[in-house]
């Protein structure tokens, strides 16, 4: 049974950081891109930030670019969401993903297995 599993989430406040988690079991993890993704309240779930299942090419968004950064130890199966300079529009749920290809995507379908989100709140 593959399971991702995020944590790391919480309430901070604008200008703070926060590192998610995301681990991953049941899963050859070395062979799957990883992404992350967030929804906020009545909007779509948008891509953040993705690495390629070796770690050596990362995607982000231009929302998060110079803020955010994704890394991966496929020693521990866990990829991680290192988010700094946060603004109270990165408020949403955060989830990863897993995609089993050499590279990650910036579409939510192209996904095999999703977490099940950590809150990220920051406040002005």
């Amino acid at each position: 049974q593959v399971q991702l599993v995020e944590s790391g989430g919480g309430l901070v406040q604008t200008g703070g950081s926060l590192r998610l988690s995301c681990a991953a079991s049941g899963l050859p993890f070395s062979l799957y891109a990883m992404g992350w993704f967030r929804q906020a309240p009545g909007k779509e779930r948008e891509f953040v930030i993705g690495i390629s299942r070796s770690g050596s090419i990362t995607d982000h968004a231009d929302s998060v670019k110079g803020r955010f950064t994704i890394s991966r130890d496929n020693a521990k199966s866990t990829v991680y969401l290192q988010m700094n300079n946060l603004k109270p529009e990165d408020t949403a749920v955060y989830y990863c993903a897993a995609r089993v290809n050499l590279m990650e995507a910036t579409t939510p379908s192209e996904y095999h297995h999703w977490g099940q989100g950590s809150q990220v709140t920051v406040s002005s």
